[in-house]
């Protein structure tokens, strides 16, 4: 798991925070993904002062897409071409979890 701070203004009240997870194959699908994900983001709406938690997958991850609205992450968009990997440009989703929901 992995967090940094993304601003979408001039001012410190413009903070949010963006988190990452990583877990080996053999760990997939067991629900561990999800329930560090709701966790974290949880765990960050409560300490810091922001209103914003969000995440970003692949298109094509259906899986980390699942995981991500069961940890109560809502789908914002489509992010076009917003990744270089593997030789190529790649389309992400954009997720967020947002205080009070």
């Amino acid at each position: 798991m992995s967090f940094h701070q993304v601003h979408y203004g001039p001012n410190g009240g413009s903070l949010a925070y963006n988190i990452g997870l990583n877990i080996v194959p053999t760990h997939r699908g067991k629900g561990y993904g999800t329930e560090a994900q709701r966790l974290l983001a949880d765990y960050l709406l409560r300490t810091y002062p922001i209103a914003r938690v969000e995440a970003s997958t692949d298109v094509t991850n259906l899986p980390e897409q699942r995981s991500l609205e069961k940890a109560g992450f809502r789908r914002e968009g489509v992010l076009r071409s917003a990744q270089w990997r593997s030789g190529a440009w790649h389309d992400m989703v954009l997720y967020s979890k947002v205080r009070g929901e």
